[in-house]
């Protein structure tokens, strides 16, 4: 009797098992993906003083954001003159001028000077407090002379009266409290180790994802929409922490210009967000469109070639007149 052939033998097993460990891995890559971005752009964006400072510059030109300088301005000036003014008509009176001229101020170039100097100072002495090993943490100060001094040459460069006679001196002012500089410490070491790792990390699981997936161009596909799907996460969580943001102040007239200054801050991080949105639906298009349109062409070149070549017909007999 003839013998039986075997039965084929399906191994659907170690394909759902490899397409699950490939699941696994991606899902992995795309949630340490954006993580990484944030952490990178926390760590390489604003904790630097010289990117910080050329980012904050902008701001000087910004009328919300010199309104608000001008009405701190103004309320300092009255708040250490306000013993010497008395009340009544001559405390508004001069509580008007002084508001006029500090928004004088902020229309200089002076001010410009000023306004970069003191971004730099202020991101210096909170970069030093957070970056400083110690026993314990201290105060993040400015000194404002370096400031001062920058402004008195910028004025007296402008030839405005009595600017040489402008006292520098050495005043030092608190902008982040011992208290927080710990708690804050311990949050930027964090960052800046998960700014190495999780990007590393990330490529690493999405490469293992690819190569364990039993259909890799589905693999890269699922890769693909996964990024886009963390970048459009990114820029949903940039929207919502400036309404949380802006919600949080006290003081609703400032709101327009911590908008610009956010809007600054976060600048690379959105147009990062969108890049990711976009490549990541790139190529999950172009995945999709090898997977359609592959077979298609593979069976249009095997019938060709299957074919043969297409012999030449043959040429007429020409007729001899008798």
């Amino acid at each position: 009797m003839p013998e039986r052939e075997p039965a084929p033998v399906f191994r659907k097993a170690p394909s759902r098992a490899r397409n699950a460990l490939s699941a696994v891995l991606l899902v992995l890559a795309c949630l340490l993906l954006p993580l990484g971005v944030l952490a990178s752009w926390a760590v390489h964006g604003p904790a630097d003083t010289g990117r910080y400072v050329r980012t904050m510059a902008p701001l000087a030109s910004d009328p919300d954001v010199r309104d608000a300088v001008a009405d701190a301005l103004g309320d300092g000036v009255l708040r250490e003159a306000g013993p010497e003014l008395g009340t009544g008509a001559l405390h508004g009176a001069t509580g008007d001028f002084v508001q006029d001229a500090a928004r004088s101020f902020t229309r200089t170039e002076a001010f410009r000077t000023a306004w970069d100097a003191a971004n730099g100072a202020a991101h210096a002495a909170v970069l030093r407090a957070l970056r400083e090993d110690g026993p314990r943490a201290v105060p993040a100060t400015v000194d404002l002379a370096p400031v001062i001094d920058r402004v008195k040459r910028r004025l007296a460069h402008d030839h405005v009266p009595f600017a040489h006679r402008i006292p520098v001196t050495h005043t030092r002012v608190q902008v982040l409290p011992a208290e927080d500089v710990d708690r804050l410490r311990k949050g930027y070491l964090v960052l800046d180790t998960a700014a190495f790792w999780l990007p590393l990390a990330a490529a690493v699981l999405a490469a293992a994802g690819i190569a364990v997936a039993a259909c890799r161009r589905r693999a890269v596909t699922a890769l693909g929409l996964g990024t886009a799907l963390g970048g459009g996460l990114l820029v949903l969580a940039v929207a919502a922490g400036r309404h949380l943001t802006l919600a949080g102040l006290p003081d609703p007239l400032h709101r327009p210009a911590a908008g610009a200054v956010y809007d600054a801050l976060t600048a690379t991080l959105r147009t990062v967000s969108w890049l990711l949105l976009a490549l990541g639906l790139a190529v999950a298009l172009g995945a999709w469109l090898t997977g359609r349109c592959g077979p298609r062409l593979a069976a249009r070149r095997r019938a060709r070639g299957s074919a043969g070549p297409v012999a030449d017909p043959a040429p007429e007999p020409t007729r001899v007149p008798a």
